[in-house]
């Protein structure tokens, strides 16, 4: 049940903020005002926003909702952070969907146009409900790279485990970004950095062609970066395809591995981000 509380508009310099306070699950929240920084276009269909938008402090690998006015309503998705705590303006990784409103529309935003921020952000995807291991396997496909990137920004991961691995998983070489900020983790942590790209619908050279769960299930994956995913030595952190999470917990489970739960730690840990 939502109770609404109270209404108020603050002034923060040039960003006006909107402030809708309601109690949702117990919790406090609000839906803020802020102002898209940027809206990067990587190709037709995936693109990034830069938002300008004074939320409470995050976690890396929390995400917070989304929404925009449309048609008088109020439509909302929750999205991951790709920005770490520490870094302004907030960034968003996104797909449109075919008959995704929200996508689209979001899509379409310019630099200055008004989003709305739900504050605080919510999540358990983070390093804090993470078991310590050696390694930590960050597997993910197309967006759901965005909580990877945020958390690989953060002290925590690189003082937590000693190898940190991050597979990407998406449809065409053109979906592969961040590229750039890739380089910077492997340049700056050397060998305790690996990263494994993998495109399902064509051949991209150094990449792997195919499905995560079958390099999985053939060991491929392993042998590319050099570690073995074991119950001794790994933790393995899932986003993105709800197809692709299932199938490679299963695979992992095989092997040993448990899902993580606060009652009992294991070493799988999953969002479906899709």
């Amino acid at each position: 049940m939502t109770v609404f509380l109270q209404g108020s508009l603050i002034l923060k310099g040039d960003v006006k903020l909107a402030r809708i306070l309601y109690l949702e699950g117990g919790f406090m929240s609000e839906w803020l005002e802020g102002k898209v920084v940027e809206n990067i276009h990587w190709n037709e269909g995936l693109f990034s926003l830069k938002i300008d938008a004074d939320i409470d402090p995050f976690v890396a690998g929390q995400f917070a909702s989304l929404a925009l006015m449309i048609d008088g309503e109020r439509v909302a998705r929750p999205y991951s952070f790709l920005s770490a705590p520490h870094e302004k303006p907030l960034e968003f990784f996104f797909y449109t969907a075919d008959k995704g409103v929200l996508s689209n529309a979001l899509f379409e935003l310019s630099a200055g146009d008004t989003i709305l921020v739900k504050n605080p952000a919510n999540g358990f995807f983070t390093l804090d409900e993470v078991p310590q291991s050696r390694d930590l396997w960050m597997i993910g496909t197309g967006t759901g790279i965005a909580p990877f990137l945020s958390i690989l920004k953060t002290e925590q991961a690189w003082d937590k485990f000693k190898n940190l691995v991050l597979i990407q998983g998406v449809r065409a070489g053109a979906d592969l970004q961040y590229q750039g900020m890739i380089r910077e983790f492997a340049e700056q942590y050397g060998s305790r950095f690996k990263f494994q790209g993998f495109v399902s619908r064509e051949a991209v050279e150094g990449t792997i062609q195919g499905r995560i769960p079958a390099s999985l299930e053939d060991g491929s994956l392993e042998e590319a970066v050099g570690l073995n995913l074991s119950a001794e030595h790994s933790q393995a952190m899932l986003c993105g395809n709800p197809d692709m999470v299932k199938d490679a917990v299963e695979l992992l489970k095989a092997r040993g591995l448990q899902k993580n739960l606060r009652r009992k730690p294991g070493h799988i840990t999953t969002e479906n981000y899709w």
